[in-house]
């Protein structure tokens, strides 16, 4: 009989569990859709996410700082968020669930901490929409053009209004662009709608025009005759690295901005989080986002850099098999690349080691990098070894990484993993350009001499680095609460 109890129990707390969580996903739509307010759960996104989804990473969460956090702790802070006027905001509530536990004394109820924790979101600076252009509509090119439709909200942020590709728009070339923006072989199906106007040569993408633009020359463009001006410009096409060529794009009328999703040169090379505010976009008008490798290491490097000191180290990256490569072998202008992609492992360069230094000059010339392709299509892996200055041990170095992963300027970089069993295809879909796998680092014994795995989706991951400095450059970030 007590065995029929308990289980009857546990079928009510799961009922009980799954309704608040039901009452979680809605308060967290309400918020996005009516106050344009995001709301995050330790840097997981939650927005389009399922009742199991939501569960599972409060699961994540309370194991992450080693408290319970469970849905009705947290459904409370967002009642009390609901109730009070906010502006346009990014909101952690593992955080605050996490935070109010800790100052529970201090407060005289949920509403009461809210309020405190979040005053100074109301001296935030009011923001103004900027209209975005995506020139090239590859790997890239396509993520972006789902996260910036999928996190259009009320449009008071990034507006995406035209694409730029080479060759004809016609019928079929346009269906197929759409067709290939609703279903991602990696990525799956693009959760929104994906229409075609072959009238207006344009995707109706979630009930909202963007134009497809076909173009030989960036200066031939004339953005202004479809309402688009002073609009910050992505190029993902690859075509464009200098700083002479990707300047042509400022002389198409309607762009003011360019940002380029590769390394660039002679123009600023960044990294979202680390060395983005050395740039006024007042000042600045082409920027690079570096590569997906640099985001994936530089903020770790910073970390260990910061609290440790590096003497020297090398870093290989075990990379994804990219479109660069060819489907079977072939002529390549490369050594090695020209050989079947998902068939062999293959060695190739990376200027990954010399790129972290343009984000953190106390780094030239101490660091060595090469690459190692792999036959998957997504999600890769950077190993570090690296000797520091200040002896440390496996416990000493995880809480250092976990503290910058749970406050401070690289909390939207640093993701930290607890799970024993985590393998490639597990990140991939993670925001989060830097995953810092916590079992797997290595400590020699002397303590100077550490290895440690940093997994990267090198396409969503990136993308998502690319998004936080688009909006950086266009002055349309909200205020956030990490």
């Amino acid at each position: 009989m007590e065995h029929i109890k308990s289980y009857e129990k546990e079928l009510a707390f799961q009922a009980d569990r799954r309704k608040a969580t039901t009452e979680f996903i809605k308060i967290t739509s309400d918020l996005w859709y009516d106050k344009a307010i995001e709301v995050v759960l330790f840097k997981n996104q939650i927005i389009d996410r399922s009742v199991g989804d939501i569960i599972h990473l409060h699961e994540y969460a309370g194991e992450f700082v080693q408290k319970p956090i469970s849905i009705f702790d947290s459904i409370e802070i967002l009642r009390a968020i609901k109730d009070i006027k906010l502006p346009p905001a990014k909101l952690d509530i593992g955080k605050l669930t996490y935070e109010y536990h800790a100052d529970e004394g201090n407060y005289n109820n949920v509403k009461a901490f809210v309020i405190g924790k979040l005053k100074s979101a109301y001296s935030a600076e009011e923001i103004q929409p900027k209209d975005v252009v995506l020139y090239g509509f590859g790997r890239i090119g396509r993520l972006l053009a789902r996260e910036l439709m999928a996190k259009t909200g009320k449009g008071n942020q990034l507006r995406l209004r035209a694409i730029v590709t080479r060759g004809t728009i016609d019928e079929d070339i346009l269906e197929k662009r759409a067709s290939l923006l609703r279903t991602d072989s990696v990525h799956g199906r693009f959760l929104g709608t994906v229409d075609t106007d072959i009238k207006n040569k344009a995707l109706i993408i979630n009930g909202t025009t963007v134009h497809m633009i076909s173009a030989s020359q960036p200066e031939d463009i004339d953005y202004t005759e479809y309402g688009i001006k002073n609009a910050l410009l992505i190029d993902n096409s690859g075509a464009y690295r200098h700083q002479e060529e990707l300047s042509r794009h400022l002389l198409s009328k309607g762009i003011k901005k360019v940002l380029l999703t590769a390394p660039g040169k002679e123009v600023p090379n960044i990294v979202h989080g680390v060395n983005h505010l050395e740039y006024d976009p007042d000042k600045t008008h082409i920027f690079s986002a570096a590569s997906c490798t640099t985001n994936a290491i530089t903020p770790i490097l910073k970390v260990i850099d910061d609290s440790l000191g590096i003497i020297k180290g090398h870093l290989e990256t075990i990379h994804a098999y990219t479109n660069d490569q060819n489907l079977v072998d072939n002529m390549h202008s490369k050594y090695r690349r020209g050989r079947a992609a998902a068939l062999n492992m293959v060695i190739t360069e990376t200027g990954a080691g010399e790129a972290v230094a343009k984000a953190i000059p106390s780094l030239h010339g101490k660091l060595t990098s090469n690459a190692i392709r792999v036959p998957v299509p997504n999600g890769s892996l950077a190993i570090l070894n690296l000797v520091v200055k200040n002896e440390t041990s496996l416990d000493g170095i995880n809480t250092i990484v976990k503290k910058y992963a749970l406050e401070g300027d690289l909390v939207e970089q640093i993701k930290y993993s607890l799970s024993k069993e985590m393998v490639s295809s597990d990140i991939v879909g993670t925001s989060a350009p830097s995953i810092y796998d916590s079992k797997a680092t290595i400590v020699s014994d002397n303590g100077k001499n550490i290895i440690l795995y940093i997994w990267y989706d090198n396409e969503y991951g990136y993308s998502h680095q690319v998004i936080r400095l688009a909006k950086y450059i266009a002055k349309v970030r909200r205020f956030t609460y990490y």
